[in-house]
């Protein structure tokens, strides 16, 4: 989807896939990992930055990246009092180089928000974001409805042809998630093989 298409969501208010809170599977993650190594992490289609905040308040280095420059806005404008270790910036994750290079990536229903056919530009963009043998952390909206579209269909065999040749899988499971997405949310952590 292009930049005009969501900075439009945003100028609009239309977000309803703004819930004004982190996602409930990471909050649990981070509450239930409080030894792991606390590097950087890229959020890419971080919205608002509800997670980036999070994992802020977690002690990790967190970056928000996001097309649409009025989300990246919104973003600065909820954090800025905040104090926390989090920065903003308006990239094309699908086809930007990083600023550098992340111990972890972070996706909470981004996935699902891509066309289908730009799903290759979105595994190879998390490679490109990635340091070898990083962490990736997804939340994905396991939707098997094939409408109009966002969100687009996805699905657990999907995910894992795309991602598996890439990464081993540490675990998956179905996390506590918003009301309107209970049952219908599968959250995977993935480490990147070494190579």
């Amino acid at each position: 989807m292009s930049q005009d298409y969501w900075e439009a969501c945003y100028q609009s208010g239309d977000m309803h896939w703004d819930k004004g809170a982190p996602s409930p599977g990471l909050v649990d993650f981070l509450a239930a990992h409080p030894v792991l190594p606390r590097g950087t992490v890229c959020v890419p289609g971080c919205g608002t930055g509800h997670d980036v905040r999070e994992f802020a308040r977690a002690g990790f280095a967190a970056s928000g990246f996001d097309i649409a420059p009025s989300a990246v806005q919104l973003a600065f404008e909820k954090t800025k009092t905040t104090g926390l270790n989090a920065g903003f910036q308006r990239a094309d994750f699908l086809q930007d180089e990083p600023p550098q290079l992340f111990d972890w990536i972070f996706e909470h229903t981004l996935f699902c928000a891509i066309k289908p056919d730009e799903r290759n530009d979105y595994v190879r963009a998390v490679l490109r974001w990635l340091r070898p043998e990083g962490q990736y952390l997804a939340v994905n909206y396991m939707i098997v409805e094939d409408g109009a579209g966002p969100p687009f269909p996805a699905t657990r065999d999907e995910l894992w042809r795309r991602f598996s040749p890439h990464f081993e899988l540490v675990a998956e499971w179905i996390p506590r998630s918003y009301p309107n997405r209970v049952g219908r949310e599968r959250m995977f952590w993935w480490r990147r093989k070494a190579g």
